[in-house]
């Protein structure tokens, strides 16, 4: 007992002489001293500083020092708020300022909520009083003109019916489409309103009392001008005109240019496709006249003795192939570039439609134009019915997703196909033409019964492309399709499946609506590209046989001779037409 007593005893005095870990009572060489142990004593909550000999509790701080050593009191940082209010603090700027005007308030609203008091304000002199202030008023500025708004802001303001009709400005006339100038013009869509007139309120310069008298003078002194009915463009409606460019209409037989040259080219007399083809290598023959680029060219139908150019400056030109290779003649019948030319089976006949929103049926041989067909919208591609009994309707595919068949003995229209979901490109008639394919800038193929509005196939894929030119195979049993994706697809005529085995690459026609062509034998697949080449494909193997060098600008449009083994004519947007062997 005494023993534990005393050490209790010791330990008592360690503590007191803050030696906490007993090291006074551990043996050793020298005691240290009560006092230093003392200084090095531990601390809790250390004292702030060196620099606080007085114990103050302001924190003061060197430039060196990287922390702040302090302890705040729970009761300090529990104080309520004691002194002035801040007048720079969040939301209590406003409270009591005082401004010159009176007082101001806080208000808090949406941006278009201000913008349209704002703009009330501005425009018809009056607003709603944000103000909490009960004694206010509610409303700012004009109260007349509010009354008369109903209070209504300037975005919910709304004109009466009677209001509106007196605001309603009077359309003038569109005008006649074959008047240029003068009075009755075409304007259009630009008609002006009526009331729109500029007036002149100004005297010449003269004082008030002069002015009278100068002004019987000059009436005296005004010639009467007539307005003039300005002469309509060339091609206009009814201003229809075609030039012959030989010297005689008839040979010494009295045939004209409508009879196949039989003594020049004997092989005409031959069945198409007969001969086995081979691809063309060299440029025989260049046709300049055009001086736009031409888009489009078709072969006189069975003999391909001639053919009909379409061009973008407006004009369709007829070209011999076999004896002078020389312009026959020249149709002027639009104003806007040419879009497409299609024969009749005998070919006596023609039609064009054209960006000017007319389709015209010409006369091959005279020149004359027989019919105008249009319904306002702009045709991209007209077909004749293939059928010989069928040979006064034709179909024509529309800017407006419409296909129209047209009967050309009344001028009516007959049917209208409206099932596309874009402009449609092309026509082409298959299965002994019972049918027929349309394709569109709405990226399908839909197949039709002729005259059923009923689409009995309908193609689309996600991964298809528009395809803006389609092509019959010489065996009728394949259409093949220029997509723009740079491919040439080809689908079968009797139940419109794509042939995946058949795929033509190798070109780049992106953008362009490049007519694909077949040779007569069905064993040469060609097509025009972008860079100015035609390329040929072998129709079995898909490989490219061939790339010829054509013209300058993209080859639009090509077609093979029918009757020849390796001739074929090329057009381009660089205004030539080329004929190669």
């Amino acid at each position: 007992m005494a023993l534990v007593s005393a050490y209790s005893s010791d330990e008592d005095d360690a503590f007191s002489a803050g030696d906490v870990f007993g090291l006074s009572t551990l043996p050793s060489a020298k005691k240290p001293r009560v006092d230093d142990l003392v200084k090095h004593q531990l601390h809790a909550a250390p004292d702030v500083l060196s620099e606080d000999p007085l114990h103050q509790t302001s924190l003061v701080t060197r430039p060196t020092d990287t922390q702040m050593n302090v302890n705040i009191k729970y009761d300090d940082m529990m104080l309520p708020l004691q002194g002035p209010e801040n007048p720079f603090g969040d939301r209590k700027r406003f409270l009591n300022q005082n401004a010159l005007a009176g007082h101001v308030e806080e208000q808090s609203m949406t941006e278009h909520a201000f913008r349209s008091q704002h703009l009330t304000h501005a425009i018809l002199g009056y607003s709603a009083n944000p103000s909490i202030d009960p004694n206010a008023p509610a409303v700012l500025g004009s109260i007349e003109s509010a009354q008369s708004n109903g209070f209504s802001t300037i975005d919910t303001l709304r004109a009466t019916r009677s209001q509106r009709k007196e605001l309603k400005r009077k359309r003038k006339q569109r005008g006649d489409l074959d008047i240029v100038e003068g009075e009755g013009a075409y304007v259009g869509p630009w008609a002006t309103w009526q009331g729109d007139e500029p007036e002149n309120h100004f005297l010449t310069g003269v004082e008030a009392g002069d002015g009278e008298e100068e002004e019987e003078e000059e009436e005296e002194e005004k010639e009467v001008v007539k307005t003039k009915k300005a002469k309509p463009k060339r091609g206009a409606p009814g201003q229809e005109t075609s030039i012959f460019h030989g010297k005689s209409m008839t040979d010494y037989q009295g045939r004209t240019y409508m009879s196949p040259p039989v003594a020049e080219a004997p092989n005409l007399l031959q069945e198409a496709g007969s001969q086995e083809c081979f691809i063309p290598k060299v440029c025989i023959h260049t046709w300049t006249g055009h001086t736009q680029g031409v888009s489009v060219i078709r072969t006189f139908p069975e003999t391909g003795h001639m053919f009909l150019s379409g061009s973008m400056d407006t004009k369709i030109k007829l070209w011999d192939i076999y004896t002078h290779g020389n312009c026959l003649r020249t149709f002027h019948g639009h104003v806007k570039a040419v879009k497409d030319v299609t024969f009749s089976n005998d070919g006596r006949q023609f039609l064009s439609c054209s960006y000017d929103r007319t389709i015209k049926l010409w006369d091959t041989e005279t020149g004359q134009c027989i019919k105008r067909f249009g319904n306002g919208k702009i045709p991209y591609v007209v077909r004749f019915h293939p059928d010989q009994d069928k040979q006064h309707i034709f179909l024509a595919g529309m800017s407006d997703k419409k296909i129209i068949q047209y009967d050309m003995n009344t001028g009516d229209i007959t049917q209208e196909y409206d099932q596309h979901l874009g402009p449609v490109n092309t026509i082409t008639f298959v299965d002994e033409n019972r049918r027929f394919v349309t394709t569109s800038d709405d990226k399908t193929i839909r197949a039709w019964d002729f005259d059923i509005p009923v689409v009995i196939k309908y193609i689309a894929e996600p991964h298809m492309h528009s395809m803006p030119a389609v092509t019959l195979h010489p065996s009728n049993r394949y259409f093949a399709a220029q997509s723009l994706d740079n491919q040439i697809l080809v689908y079968s005529t009797d139940n419109f499946r794509q042939n995946r085995k058949k795929r033509f690459a190798g070109h780049s026609v992106a953008g362009y609506a490049c007519q694909v062509g077949f040779s007569p034998d069905g064993k040469w697949i060609s097509s025009g590209d972008g860079e100015g080449n035609v390329v040929f494909w072998d129709w079995k193997t898909g490989r490219i046989k061939s790339r010829l060098k054509a013209h300058s600008k993209v080859v639009i449009t090509h077609e093979w001779l029918p009757h020849d083994t390796s001739k074929v004519i090329t057009a381009s947007w660089d205004g030539l037409i080329k004929l190669w062997d």
